[in-house]
């Protein structure tokens, strides 16, 4: 169905005469379906391998995360062992010098028992 194009009609239209395609255009319209399909596998593994990729690093991260805190709840953990062995080092100092006392006080006593 044509339009005689004048002033103010409409362009033609194109039409088919026969409502069974022909060969070439289903050919054609195989390539283009095959082009999507194709396009969309390739899409589909570039996702399916983004996603593994991300899936990975993710996985990595988890793992580094998880490495830095046992580094640090050890390094508290060290602090704090530390910490004690420091005051229990003091509280013994203090224990020494007191038996150091003691035994100059000793032996003052035995200088005074030899006198006598």
């Amino acid at each position: 169905m044509f339009f005689t194009p004048g002033f103010g009609d409409p362009l033609p239209l194109p039409c088919r005469s026969s409502p069974v395609p022909s060969a070439a255009v289903l050919r054609m319209e195989r390539e283009v379906v095959a082009k999507m399909a194709a396009s969309a596998d390739g899409q589909t593994k570039y996702g399916q391998s983004v996603k593994g990729l991300l899936t990975e690093k993710v996985s990595t991260c988890g793992a580094d995360v998880i490495a830095l805190t046992k580094q640090v709840l050890k390094g508290s953990r060290s602090s704090e062992l530390l910490g004690h062995a420091a005051r229990n080092m003091v509280m013994q100092e203090d224990a020494i010098l007191h038996s150091e006392d003691s035994l100059r006080k000793m032996a003052i006593i035995t200088t005074h028992l030899q006198y006598q």
